[in-house]
């Protein structure tokens, strides 16, 4: 078994450990991973890895001093090996994998369409996380949607809750959303949400003057304004924040211009991970951080499975990711990268910032 795992306290570095299959037991079932997505949304992962809980879903191998760790990642695998009466050798799965080419599940809550992966470590964390998704009960399954699947799945799935959740507090009386990072893919989501949206308020899109054009392009922002002409903004509007960057600098000074007319900052993801607030750092100490939250989608996808049920969460989300994969046939250009080996310079590229907005990652774990 190949794992690549990165270290915790310094996620630019990173290790491939290679050791024996594990023997699986009674009910388990052996996975090869057959690919998996990476985006900036998995460099949050690692930085709300102990905070979140996400280095617990999957322990990293030959790792005595714990300070080693597995990004999840978002992906397809294939069953080589079953213990278990109800799920058969070659079928394929989605879901929540580590980036390795094996993983041992204990599968519970089996049903046609799904399963539940019920390791004893994984049973205090979101059940989103740890639902597997059975392609053989799609009676709709498209295998060449695979690489949109992987890449935008997590991504718009959070940008639906965003929307959701945003329309449901009518947008806090908000005259302006204004979303920092805006070529991010679940940036795109959800502004592509907002504006298919009749009520929403004028959406503003911050991002880098060199993706100031792709920006633009995608037609689905009101305004496009780059990082270094933020005074373009009009700070006397009431405003809702996204951020999906985490730069303290950027938010600091916004918090600041702002002031009263920031009603509320949602933090989704932090990309900028080593931009770390200072004592120093007056624009960072600058943030309201009585008015900002931090935006864990998982917790809004149980709230409307319980009020929705399944069967109705489903239908909308499926009607939101359905307009979203249409949308990205116009912008997204998919890159594959073979192998953990050569995935480990794409891992560094990813961590230091250096995202082409327009490429998608897919990492196979052999050549087709």
């Amino acid at each position: 078994m190949n794992q690549f795992q990165t270290l915790k306290s310094d996620l630019t570095k990173s290790r491939i450990i290679n050791e024996d299959l594990p023997i699986i037991s009674d009910g388990e079932i052996l996975l090869k991973i057959e690919s998996f997505a990476f985006t900036a949304n998995n460099v949050t992962y690692g930085v709300a890895g102990d905070t979140i809980g996400y280095w617990k879903f999957f322990p990293a191998a030959q790792n005595s001093d714990n300070s080693w760790g597995c990004i999840p990642m978002w992906g397809f695998a294939e069953i080589v090996e079953s213990n278990n009466q109800n799920l058969d050798v070659g079928e394929r799965l989605f879901g929540y994998f580590p980036a390795a080419d094996s993983l041992v599940l204990s599968p519970i809550k089996i049903s046609d369409q799904s399963f539940s992966d019920g390791k004893e470590h994984r049973k205090e964390l979101p059940p989103v996380y740890n639902n597997y998704l059975r392609l053989n009960g799609e009676s709709d399954y498209d295998p060449s949607m695979d690489p949109i699947r992987a890449l935008l799945f997590p991504l718009h799935i959070t940008a639906f809750c965003l929307c959701d959740s945003l329309e449901e507090d009518q947008y806090l009386g908000a005259s302006q959303i204004i979303i920092i990072s805006a070529s991010s893919k679940t940036a795109i989501g959800l502004a592509q949400g907002l504006a298919d949206s009749k009520n929403s308020p004028k959406i503003v899109g911050l991002t880098s003057a060199t993706n100031s054009k792709f920006v633009e392009d995608l037609g689905c922002y009101d305004e496009v304004i780059s990082y270094d002409q933020l005074e373009k903004i009009d700070f006397l509007q009431g405003t809702v924040m996204v951020d999906m960057a985490g730069n303290r600098e950027i938010l600091g000074t916004l918090h600041g211009k702002l002031a009263d007319n920031m009603l509320k900052c949602l933090t989704v993801g932090m990309t900028h991970w080593d931009n770390e607030t200072t004592a120093e750092d007056a624009l960072g100490q600058a943030m309201l951080r009585e008015r900002t939250e931090f935006f864990f989608a998982p917790a809004h996808i149980q709230k409307r499975i319980g009020e929705w049920g399944h069967e109705g969460y489903a239908q909308k989300t499926n009607a939101f990711m359905s307009a979203r994969a249409l949308q990205s046939n116009n912008w997204m250009q998919i890159k594959k990268i073979i192998g953990l080996e050569d995935f480990t310079t794409t891992y560094k590229e990813v961590v230091a910032g250096q995202i082409k907005p327009h490429e998608g990652i897919i990492v196979k774990l052999k050549d087709d």
